[in-house]
């Protein structure tokens, strides 16, 4: 249901932290034409967190308009509150995604009782979720039997996008349950790490720059030429991890000011990133292939 390459989308601001509506529409033509598969709309790379819901709204209003059908959605509606996720998913319903990204709870740290009840809350709205997993930035690492009863009990999860760094974990996962549950990698610098494990895919922030790349990566390994995977893979990687210097999407944007598709602003409590990293970026943008990028 979910396979290849998806974007979790920027969502571009003017110099004033207002929404830029041609920028948006602008790469989200660069994106499509790249030939992603998917779109992640108001996820972590959007920062939804600090978008109101009127912004949000007029944000999908705009965007699943100028999609238009040409490739999947995934809208972000996951927060730490049941209620306002069961908000956002039943507002999302209403621009017929193909599914909803709902990310394990933060801050709260919900035991598995609660986790599950969670997840089968947001179930009942009748949407395919995929959940997403990323201890770093939620606190919560979910235990694999907590993760075995969740795809049990929640049938309504189709996938799973994981950003664990623990290999050891990721691949027991994979193990169980890769063959019936799309398994998305979460951590770009590890998207070939996870394809030879049986990931269907990515959900990525550093494809808003590298779409045309990592659509190359896939489709080679899907065809079973993984050293020409690799051979793409390689010089792409230090711009993977150039992309993460300092929290995202703050380098992502960066990266995108400087090839000329939206302005580098991001919201508080986001700020610019320092003149080190700028300059570390420069340094490997000026060396990088440009047929790497969007």
């Amino acid at each position: 249901m979910f396979t290849g390459v998806y974007t979790a989308l920027i969502t571009p601001f003017d110099a004033n932290g207002n929404i830029d509506y041609p920028a948006l529409g602008a790469l989200l033509e660069t994106q499509i034409k790249a030939g992603v598969d998917g779109l992640v709309l108001l996820g972590t790379t959007a920062e939804a967190a600090t978008m109101t819901a009127k912004e949000k709204q007029d944000l999908l209003d705009f965007a699943v308009n100028k999609i238009n059908g040409r490739v999947k959605i995934i809208i972000g509606t996951g927060t730490n509150n049941t209620v306002t996720t069961l908000e956002n998913t039943r507002m999302a319903l209403g621009y017929k995604p193909d599914g909803v990204l709902v990310v394990t709870p933060y801050y709260n740290k919900p035991n598995p009782a609660g986790l599950i009840a969670h997840y089968q809350a947001v179930a009942q709205l009748g949407m395919p979720i995929v959940l997403y997993h990323i201890p770093g930035r939620t606190g919560l690492k979910v235990p694999a039997a907590v993760m075995n009863q969740l795809l049990e009990q929640v049938p309504q999860i189709r996938a799973v996008k994981e950003s664990d760094y623990d290999m050891a974990a990721v691949t027991d996962f994979a193990v169980k349950h890769a063959d019936t549950v799309n398994y998305l990698c979460g951590n770009d610098d590890m998207f070939l790490s996870f394809l030879s494990i049986g990931a269907s895919g990515i959900i990525s922030a550093a494809a808003n720059i590298f779409a045309p790349a990592f659509v190359a990566v896939y489709k080679a390994f899907q065809k079973g030429d993984t050293q020409k995977a690799w051979e793409i893979y390689k010089p792409l990687y230090p711009l993977i991890k150039a992309c993460y210097l300092e929290t995202n999407p703050t380098c992502v944007k960066y990266i995108l000011a400087r090839l000329n598709v939206c302005g580098e602003t991001v919201r508080l409590p986001l700020g610019p990133i320092a003149k080190e990293t700028k300059s570390k970026i420069d340094a490997l943008l000026e060396k990088a292939d440009a047929n790497l990028f969007i």
